[in-house]
């Protein structure tokens, strides 16, 4: 089968070309594509897979928070929301709570729809 191989060098090459801006936007999407799963997880009481893709969630936002340069003030807002996110995810999957995974992914979205904002102005800028 030659279409999932080529699928799959197709991703990495996205990746590979990608500027830190718009792997940062793939980062967003993904952990909105996680939190997703793992809400249906809960709804079908597969706790194993709401279990993974929680944690797959948490390893971004993890990451995120790695990566903050606390040499810009708004780093430290940063450092709050993700602390806030990383705790809920916590709960969430102690309590495997849908609604705690669905308030974690309305903010993931509000923070993917603010990034592509400021990608928008910022090639505005360039041009």
């Amino acid at each position: 089968m030659a279409i999932p191989n080529a699928y799959g060098q197709y991703n990495n090459s996205k990746i590979l070309t990608a500027s830190p801006a718009e792997l940062t936007l793939m980062l967003y999407e993904g952990a909105i594509k996680f939190c997703n799963i793992a809400i249906v997880a809960v709804e079908h009481k597969d706790i194993e897979k709401a279990h993974e893709n929680i944690r797959k969630t948490e390893k971004i936002i993890d990451y995120f928070r790695q990566t903050l340069d606390m040499n810009y003030p708004v780093a430290e807002d940063f450092e709050r929301v993700y602390s806030y996110l990383s705790e809920r995810l916590v709960e969430a999957n102690i309590r495997k709570d849908k609604e705690i995974l669905e308030e974690v992914n309305m903010h993931l979205r509000s923070m993917r729809d603010t990034w592509k904002e400021v990608m928008k102005k910022s090639k505005e800028q360039q041009a």
